[in-house]
């Protein structure tokens, strides 16, 4: 079950789900569904944010839902059929944490020591991309560069959590594409100055498409990673590599800093970054959550 935002080409916000290689519009299921129920109160659902502010991100909520309509109706008639564009499937996160060297291998090719305590960075929500989406490079900027990753989305506040709560704070999980000015990190880091902006530039953060609820999951620690550029295996890992598991990065970030709702912690990068150019098409999975593929274009 994989579920995903998206808008019409008139511009209209939608949830979508995808089940058995169909895609569903979710956004009228639930309006189905409230009637059914009787609850105007709740709010209709055109962004997955809401349904996790809401504490209705999961896929025993999604399968209550889809089974009391199935009971009376069959679901042929909510299939997406028109075409639309993939957005991001968290729309506005308070905060992008990023960790750094969190696979050792990935340490090593940069000749790097791997950190005793989580290493972290943020990337500004206005580098957001979606799925399909254009990286566009400015000009001047030297090198850029691929980064696989498995971002994990917060769907409960937390602060000074500890690691054998963590897990209740993660509502789910999906695809990020770390991209980097790898030359303007690297002044950065000689000049000790900080990273945001080689990180951060407009469609440096594509995500997506999906958001994969965490009760479908059963190991987040056990996932293949995989980037390829124009079809050829760049990068190619699994997450049980992470120095640092998700239970020690959010127990040690929400030591200082409070987790929100929707905020997004991007788990690191394995080995095999490497430059991208103008014309080249990203392709980035991670387990069987979908493919994440953007092209990167000069702008």
């Amino acid at each position: 079950m994989r579920a995903f935002c998206y808008s019409t080409l008139k511009g209209e916000p939608r949830v979508g789900i995808e089940m058995d290689g169909k895609k569903y519009n979710f956004t009228y299921i639930w309006q189905i569904y409230k009637e059914l129920k009787s609850s105007p109160q709740t709010p209709d659902y055109y962004f997955l944010q809401i349904m996790i502010e809401m504490e209705n991100f999961s896929a025993s909520v999604f399968n209550d839902v889809l089974g009391e309509i199935k009971s009376f109706r069959s679901l042929d008639d909510l299939v997406i059929t028109e075409k639309f564009r993939y957005e991001v499937p968290i729309s506005r996160p308070g905060k992008i944490i990023c960790l750094g060297r969190n696979y050792r291998a990935h340490a090593e090719e940069w000749k790097s020591q791997v950190p005793e305590v989580p290493m972290f960075f943020s990337k500004l929500p206005s580098a957001l991309l979606p799925h399909e989406g254009h990286i566009r490079i400015p000009d001047g900027i030297g090198r850029v560069d691929h980064e696989v990753e498995l971002a994990v989305i917060i769907g409960k506040r937390g602060v000074r959590v500890s690691e054998s709560s963590a897990m209740e704070h993660v509502a789910g999980y999906t695809i990020v594409n770390d991209v980097t000015a790898r030359a303007m990190q690297g002044v950065a880091i000689k000049n000790g100055q900080p990273w945001t902006l080689s990180k951060s530039m407009d469609t440096f953060c594509p995500m997506g498409p999906y958001l994969i609820p965490a009760d479908t999951v059963p190991d987040p620690h056990n996932l293949p990673l995989e980037l390829s550029v124009n079809g050829v295996t760049k990068q190619k890992a699994n997450t049980r590599d992470m120095v640092f598991k998700i239970p020690q990065l959010v127990a040690y970030i929400s030591k200082y800093i409070t987790l929100e709702v929707g905020d997004i912690i991007c788990t690191g990068t394995p080995e095999g970054t490497l430059p991208i150019e103008p014309g080249d098409v990203i392709t980035a999975r991670v387990g069987d959550f979908g493919e994440l593929r953007n092209t990167v274009i000069r702008g």
